[in-house]
């Protein structure tokens, strides 16, 4: 019989089921998840899931794109405290071994993957990135980079789930065209509220819009991460009193995410009482993307502690250091 599989016809046995078909493929013990018919199939139904012609199956696993114990000043998403501030996504290195050491040197604790179909033909020695970004040592948060509806976000999200094991927490991106990246702040709105009802926790990415992103904490997002230049471009803040308007009328933590371009954008952004920075091109794109991310890691830290000093007020004119009482001339 003949089906698709990823997208492209591939013939089997009659009586196949999708254990057959995930060992003909040659990916036995590796981190995937499947769609059969826009439908989650899970692992412990594979040899009970039979096929038939002209089913359309999806196999994907995570791409570059332990709970943490709770701390006095930490981010708290969904419940959960994380020592970092800083989120960090694993696109774009030039291999898995840079993608580790950048991590690490970031010192994040919330890692961004993109959910993509499996390479069929890959070695099955290939490393897979789950088994450089351990699950157990990271908070794996899968994203729908690349999505520009609401119903492929979903989908994707629902695969997400199934890949990590039932994990609800997720990265919201709905994007309107290949151009700008720019959000789909319509399609957002219809995909956030759906994820929601489904029982996800949603991080959820917009424009630099306070009353959009009040609108996606009403719908139950639990943390909202508006741009602060087009994704990529290192523009830095380009609106930091939008950016001060969402965080002041939030209830939810505040990230800026996209745009973010060297250390003193990640600062500025904390300064402005954001609750995180999430980047990837900034340290990923660097000369030296391990030394970036190591800087990037001193710049959230810098830039939360000078936001709870309080910066001093800034005036017209001069104010002297030293007492004029006293002079000796």
């Amino acid at each position: 019989m003949m089906i698709f599989v990823n997208g492209e016809q591939r013939e089997l046995l009659d009586s196949a089921t999708v254990a057959d078909l995930v060992a003909e493929l040659g990916l036995n013990g590796k981190k995937i998840a499947v769609e059969l018919n826009r439908e989650i199939v899970p692992y412990s139904l594979y040899d009970k899931q039979p096929l038939a012609v002209q089913d359309r199956v999806e196999i994907v696993h995570a791409i570059g794109g332990g709970q943490p114990e709770t701390c006095g000043d930490g981010l708290v998403i969904a419940g959960v405290a994380y020592r970092s501030r800083l989120l960090v996504g694993t696109g774009k290195y030039q291999n898995l071994e840079e993608t580790r050491r950048a991590i690490e040197a970031s010192g994040a604790e919330i890692v961004t993957v993109a959910i993509r179909r499996t390479n069929i033909g890959q070695n099955p020695g290939e490393p897979n990135l789950l088994d450089v970004i351990a699950p157990d040592q990271y908070t794996i948060l899968p994203n729908t980079a690349g999505c520009f509806t609401a119903d492929e976000a979903v989908r994707t999200c629902r695969l997400a789930r199934e890949l990590l094991g039932g994990r609800k927490l997720v990265k919201l991106e709905v994007l309107a065209d290949q151009a700008t990246l720019f959000p789909d702040v319509a399609e957002t709105f219809v995909a956030a509220a759906t994820l929601v009802k489904e029982g996800f926790d949603v991080m959820v990415y917009t424009n630099d819009d306070p009353i959009a992103a009040k609108r996606l904490e009403d719908i139950g997002c639990v943390a909202v991460m508006p741009l602060a230049a087009p994704i990529g471009s290192g523009l830095g803040i380009r609106n930091p009193y939008n950016i001060l308007t969402i965080v002041e009328n939030a209830g939810v933590p505040i990230l800026v995410d996209a745009g973010v371009g060297t250390a003193s954008d990640a600062a500025i952004a904390m300064e402005l009482g954001c609750d995180g920075v999430l980047m990837n091109t900034a340290i990923a794109a660097a000369k030296n993307p391990v030394l970036m991310a190591s800087a990037m890691k001193k710049a959230i830290e810098a830039g939360r502690e000078a936001y709870l000093a309080g910066r001093m007020p800034k005036k017209r004119f001069a104010s002297a250091s030293s007492p004029i009482d006293g002079l000796f001339f």
